[in-house]
């Protein structure tokens, strides 16, 4: 028996499945998957995108990821730190690695995503007073962000 689908829903199934799909890609997506997955999604948000970040481990969410965001308006507090297991069956269009060690260890991805790859500095590995750990956060945060507004104008021109 075939199911009946709601035209306005067929409209919205068609709408996501043509929405360009993003993976950003750590080791244990609680920093700089979670930092690059906030300005892709603040960035891209008029654009037809869908983000998602994952590790190749879980480590939580960095509560200070969180707070330099905030800083400069953007939430990211409701991220959750996702293990790339679970996104198994989606079809990414583009895959990002923001770290060496995601790169290497990323398992063959049997798509069509286009992969690219961008090593940042891991903030949580940063050492000294509050202020330098804080100051070393924003560093990589602004870092990041440009990469993320680079690269949203890169697919825009060249999809």
């Amino acid at each position: 028996m075939q199911q009946y689908v709601r035209p306005d829903q067929a409209a919205a199934n068609l709408i996501i499945d043509m929405m360009k799909k993003i993976l950003v890609l750590c080791t244990g997506n609680s920093c700089r998957s979670q930092l690059a997955e906030g300005f892709l999604r603040h960035f891209g948000n008029k654009k037809d995108i869908q983000v998602y970040s994952a590790g190749i481990e879980t480590h939580g969410l960095n509560p200070m990821a969180v707070q330099t965001m905030e800083e400069i308006g953007i939430d990211i507090s409701g991220h959750t730190s996702n293990h790339l297991d679970e996104y198994a069956d989606i079809d990414f269009d583009y895959v990002i690695t923001v770290c060496d060690n995601a790169k290497e260890s990323c398992p063959y991805f049997p798509t069509k995503a286009q992969k690219f790859h961008q090593n940042f500095p891991d903030p949580a590995k940063a050492k000294g007073t509050e202020e330098d750990v804080k100051n070393e956060f924003r560093k990589v945060r602004e870092l990041i962000k440009v990469y993320a507004l680079d690269f949203l104008k890169k697919i825009e021109t060249h999809p």
